[in-house]
């Protein structure tokens, strides 16, 4: 194993991890807690981390970089219409009808992928992601009840989604930056954004909460692992792409799934049990597949290279 496979694999286990104990520190403060304001919670978690993005910078685990406003714009944009929109279709639609437009997220990344950023997905690939995908409907889609409205919302929420998280990797590369150094520049944009949208979302003039000390801990430690959350979220899509992320996005629920049935009495059902098990089947399927396809790109690169190398020195012999 490389290096470089090596920082792979730590920034998707980071992922997994603080991703799987978010949700259930978030579970505790809504249900438990009586917190109501998930755009709130999103906007402190933005805070949270360009706070300490900036102790990191401080300790000089990265380089600072300004980058323009103008250019990470869209990025923040799509994070906010993202959060606010996903807000909406859950009001809108059923929830079966939400989980089923988040399961299309991994195809309709893979179509604009193709048709706008020239990238090629193989059919075996393909097939796998189809797999995953079908494997996430069976466990998690149940009733898709919509309405006309609704629908609208859930497809606007689905492309300002995808085009989020591809810009997280191409921006990455246009402004010559590193995960680190953009979401520096984003975070705390964002997290500004996210107050009016909070304001109106959340009802906040309507409503009033008065947190005791274990809230404001929960809220805090949530924070906490937002901080890992966001930041290995644009390391995996900046190392990998953003189909991977989603396939371990599947990953994740399917453990989430199991948790929730062993220790929380989360329902558990044949449908929902095939479900995981295909899923897991696809992801397995796509990470046996994306290795051997990178194998070979390596492979092929090593081989161009010795063939240049080969031909300076023909050259360098002929010069002599």
């Amino acid at each position: 194993m490389s290096a470089e496979q090596g920082r792979i694999i730590f920034c998707l286990c980071l992922n997994a991890f603080s991703s799987i104990a978010i949700v259930y520190t978030n579970k505790v403060i809504f249900k438990q807690h009586a917190f109501e304001y998930g755009t709130l919670l999103t906007a402190i978690h933005f805070f949270i981390t360009a706070l300490g993005l900036f102790v990191c910078r401080l300790m000089g685990v990265f380089e600072p970089k300004r980058l323009p406003i103008i250019k990470i714009l869209p990025l923040c944009l799509g994070f906010c219409g993202f959060v606010a929109l996903t807000n909406v279709s859950l009001v809108y639609n059923s929830v079966g009808f939400y989980q089923l437009i988040k399961v299309l997220t991994t195809p309709m990344l893979v179509i604009i992928q193709t048709l706008f950023y020239q990238k090629t997905f193989s059919t075996k690939v393909k097939l796998s992601l189809t797999v995953t995908c079908i494997g996430v409907g069976l466990a998690t889609v149940s009733d898709a009840s919509a309405t006309l409205a609704g629908t609208l919302v859930a497809l606007s929420a689905l492309l300002i989604t995808c085009m989020y998280q591809i810009w997280v990797g191409t921006k990455q590369s246009e402004l010559r930056c590193d995960s680190f150094q953009l979401l520096y520049n984003q975070a705390p944009l964002s997290c500004l954004m996210l107050l009016p949208v909070a304001y109106f979302a959340d009802d906040l003039p309507n409503k009033y909460f008065a947190p005791c000390g274990p809230t404001i801990f929960l809220i805090a430690f949530s924070g906490f692992l937002a901080f890992f959350v966001n930041i290995s979220i644009f390391l995996v899509i900046g190392k990998t792409s953003p189909v991977t992320y989603n396939v371990l996005g599947h990953f994740k629920l399917c453990v989430i799934l199991s948790l929730g049935f062993l220790f929380f009495d989360d329902e558990m059902n044949l449908r929902i049990l095939i479900g995981i098990v295909t899923t897991l089947l696809g992801v397995f399927w796509y990470t046996y597949v994306s290795m051997q396809e990178k194998e070979k790109e390596a492979a092929i690169i090593q081989v161009r290279h010795e063939e240049e190398h080969m031909d300076d020195s023909d050259s360098n012999g002929k010069n002599v």
